[in-house]
């Protein structure tokens, strides 16, 4: 596994929360304005950012010393492992923030992955809380479904919505069927392209 980078602990919008030496989970997705982050086939259908909003995901990006997502978001995001050639600055940029940042991939079926990245299979509750542990800085997590058994384990620190203005009407939601956390709203930001993010974190 690459070197883990070295920052603050920062927030979903930059601002810095501690400065001890702990990872800060973040579940953060893309989403309808319904609570969909895919179609009913697990596409992520939603609008492709637009260059100011791409930015400001870059920027998350660049602030995250470690990804973690499930098997599904992983197949997707690989693409950025070989982006196609393009003439848009901003995913450029965003694609070698992404090849930077260290990678873990939970899934109980995949038997490999690139190297540099690492799998894990089995006692993802405690292999996640020890990373947690092991880490400082902004850590995001991607999944509905790997976000629900982080979540109900105490490990996710922040709920990051971005809700995009459009309407799905059916598919995978951002929280999983059947997690209802206890959430306290701290904060929203209006982004670009129509966006609003909405930050909630667990109820103490």
């Amino acid at each position: 596994m690459p070197a883990e980078r070295q920052h603050d602990t920062v927030d979903s919008v930059g601002g810095v929360i501690h400065d001890g030496a702990m990872g800060y989970l973040v579940y953060g997705m893309l989403q309808s304005l319904d609570g969909y982050i895919a179609d009913v086939d697990g596409e992520l259908t939603l609008p492709v950012p637009g260059p100011a909003l791409h930015r400001y995901f870059n920027e998350q990006q660049r602030q995250t010393v470690l990804s973690i997502y499930g098997r599904k978001l992983w197949d997707m995001m690989q693409y950025w492992a070989d982006p196609d050639d393009g003439d848009d600055p901003a995913a450029d940029e965003f694609a070698q923030e992404w090849q930077a940042t260290p990678i873990v991939v939970v899934s109980t079926t995949l038997t490999k992955v690139p190297p540099g990245v690492r799998l894990i299979s089995t006692d993802v509750v405690d292999a996640i809380r020890a990373l947690k542990d092991d880490v400082d800085g902004r850590i995001e997590v991607g999944g509905a479904q790997l976000a629900a058994t982080l979540g109900r384990a105490g490990l996710i620190d922040e709920y990051a919505l971005s809700l995009q203005p459009v309407v799905l009407g059916a598919g995978t939601p951002y929280f999983a069927d059947g997690f209802t956390p206890d959430l306290e709203f701290v904060g929203s930001e209006a982004l670009d392209d129509g966006v609003v993010l909405a930050r909630y974190v667990p109820r103490r």
